[in-house]
């Protein structure tokens, strides 16, 4: 499969890379807030949404099971002028997160200018402050199959 490379100048934009990073797992330690650069940059393994359709309609691994797959990724953001964390300890660096979404909150309506959140499991986040939305993602070229495919429970 072809490395994706995605980047967001808007909301909806932010949209589409969250449902790519969906499920995506990180360390602590693969996060870093560079103030003077104003830029958020984090290593992921990501799991592969759009192989994993094409697996459920069929594909399996030499051993007869569904083989889904992760891909190593990187997430930047620019422009940002501050961050703030939700039950997150930086120290903490071997903690694993997983990431279930991004948001955007205008500051105002229509102004470019507001807040980027990243949601993660076990009520942790982080809230970035962006002048405007200036988001990439890129894949990394490192991939690997896994047995295990991300669950969720059906809210409705």
């Amino acid at each position: 499969m072809t490395d994706l490379k995605l980047i967001a100048l808007e909301p909806d934009d932010l949209q589409i890379i969250s449902a790519h990073l969906q499920d995506a797992v990180l360390t602590v330690g693969d996060i870093a807030y560079l103030p003077r650069e104003k830029r958020f940059a984090s290593l992921v393994n990501r799991f592969d949404w759009s192989r994993a359709h094409q697996t459920d309609s069929g594909s399996k691994n030499a051993s007869g099971k569904s083989a889904y797959e992760r891909r190593r990724s990187a997430l930047r953001l620019e422009r940002v002028t501050a961050a703030r964390l939700k039950n997150i300890d930086l120290a903490d660096t071997k903690r694993v997160l997983s990431l279930l979404a991004i948001q955007f909150e205008p500051q105002v309506e229509g102004d470019p200018a507001g807040s980027i959140s990243l949601i993660f499991a076990a009520d942790a986040a982080i809230r970035l402050d962006v002048e405007c939305i200036e988001v990439e993602m890129r894949d990394l070229g490192a991939a690997w199959t896994t047995e295990m495919k991300p669950e969720h429970s059906d809210d409705s």
